[in-house]
């Protein structure tokens, strides 16, 4: 099993710009109402324009504010400060700036992570996976 998120947005085109240049994803579908992101041939989050119903009804209120209360889009990702520079080409709103969590380092993931906003106000945390705050971990290791 795994997710496949799928967010309201205003402007489906430009959010899918903003992912696929911030996590290295390819557009599957495109268009403005409806937008499937992978990366290597996997679904890794659809972006939806709020006005659009398509057969099912609307997805969202886009009255209800703040977008995504309580909701944090976290990606793993193994170039964990390519893509910290990448956010910073794309001038990523910064939430909670690069961490260890936790900032001990005893316990729990210790990895980094850095907290964004997305173009639409959802939060992002990108994060390097698990074990790789202490800088021995390599791609490929389990």
């Amino acid at each position: 099993m795994h997710s496949q998120p799928l967010i309201c947005v205003h402007d489906v085109e430009a959010c899918s710009r903003w992912y696929q240049q911030l996590l290295g994803l390819k557009s599957a579908h495109g268009g403005g109402d409806y937008e499937r992101l992978e990366l290597a041939g996997r679904l890794i989050l659809q972006l939806h324009r709020w006005e659009v119903s398509h057969d099912h009804g609307p997805i969202g209120d886009p009255a209800r504010k703040p977008y995504g209360n309580g909701v944090l889009l976290w990606f793993e990702v193994e170039d964990f400060d390519a893509a910290v520079a990448r956010s910073v080409e794309l001038k990523a709103e910064v939430v909670m700036p690069r961490h260890c969590n936790p900032p001990d380092r005893n316990g729990g993931p210790n990895h980094w992570e850095i907290w964004l906003r997305d173009p639409e106000g959802y939060k992002v945390v990108l994060a390097s996976p698990d074990g790789t705050a202490d800088g021995n971990w390599k791609p490929g290791m389990e």
